[in-house]
């Protein structure tokens, strides 16, 4: 599945990328994340739970980031596991740019799920990483801005 989108920040494209990197603004952000550790340089661990349809899982995952530009993009691989549920694996291009506005994020994920997860069906599993990626970015939006104010 591939999702793309953009969002504009009413913050400098320093602090948005700073805010990327940071794990307690991550942590914030992720929807249904329980912990998240390491850093952006050596890679992050999370625990994350999450309801897709009637399934209800607890995944453990690694996040790394590649081809970083800083503080213009990066590639985010990410994938996790979530044990009888199945497994999420993926990446995202991110990339900052200026505006008079602020600083625009654009993204575009690739991802599979496999196990249970697929088995559901790709209309429920889409709608559910299209929901999931806009409550993420909104909420990194949100948390970045008001870190501002």
């Amino acid at each position: 599945m591939e999702l793309t989108g953009t969002r504009l920040i009413a913050a400098d494209r320093a602090t948005v990328w700073a805010a990327l990197n940071d794990p307690d603004t991550l942590r914030a952000c992720i929807p249904g994340c329980q912990e998240l550790s390491g850093s952006a340089d050596e890679g992050f661990e999370a625990t994350v739970v999450q309801k897709v349809g009637p399934v209800k899982a607890t995944f453990k995952g690694a996040v790394k980031f590649e081809d970083v530009n800083a503080p213009v993009s990066y590639r985010i691989i990410g994938e996790g596991k979530g044990g009888a549920a199945g497994f999420a694996k993926g990446d995202a291009a991110v990339s900052l740019a200026e505006t008079p506005e602020g600083t625009e994020l654009t993204y575009a994920v690739n991802a599979k799920v496999g196990g249970k997860l697929a088995q559901l069906g790709s209309r429920i599993v889409d709608g559910f990483a299209k929901k999931m990626a806009d409550k993420f970015f909104e909420d990194f939006k949100n948390h970045v801005e008001g870190a501002e104010a």
